[in-house]
């Protein structure tokens, strides 16, 4: 089993040194699932919300999200983010919209800490938006889908 990076030899928390790590192409894939009711999805999905347009709004959200992740994780790096990208995937059946973000850099370390924060931000931000219609809206299955670069390899959802 992997040993933890994140603590010093006393125990504490430290921040893991990466500075003689070669620079590689990075990339991650991330995705959230927001659960909403019928009614609630429908406005979503037909853009009859008041505060606008929900999908458009937590797009902006998670790729604003993606660039700041450093400033919200503790011990996460401040990395140059080359690409974000997010895409929502709504599921009129199960009155839910799945959130894929996909972010990549060329660097010293991984950028799944971005990925997962962007589809992290874009769902509060569905929430935020619907909370006046539904309060129960729940936000799930945060998660890791893929990751490739580095020295750790390539690592999919199995």
């Amino acid at each position: 089993m992997p040993e933890l990076t994140h603590f010093n030899e006393s125990g504490l928390a430290r921040m893991v040194d990466v500075g003689d790590k070669k620079k590689t192409t990075r990339e991650a894939t991330a995705r959230a699932v927001v659960y909403l009711n019928a009614a609630t999805f429908a406005l979503v999905r037909d853009g009859k919300l008041k505060k606008g347009d929900v999908l458009a709004v937590a797009q902006v959200a998670g790729i604003m999200a993606a660039k700041r992740a450093s400033e919200l994780i503790p011990m996460c790096h401040a990395i140059a983010l080359t690409a974000c990208d997010l895409s929502f995937t709504p599921d009129e059946k199960e009155c839910t919209i799945t959130i894929t973000s996909t972010a990549r850099c060329t660097g010293e370390t991984g950028v799944e800490m971005e990925a997962l924060t962007a589809v992290s931000v874009a769902a509060l931000t569905v929430y935020d938006m619907c909370k006046a219609v539904q309060r129960d809206i729940k936000i799930g299955e945060i998660q890791l889908l893929h990751k490739s670069g580095g020295k750790s390899g390539e690592y999919i959802l199995g």
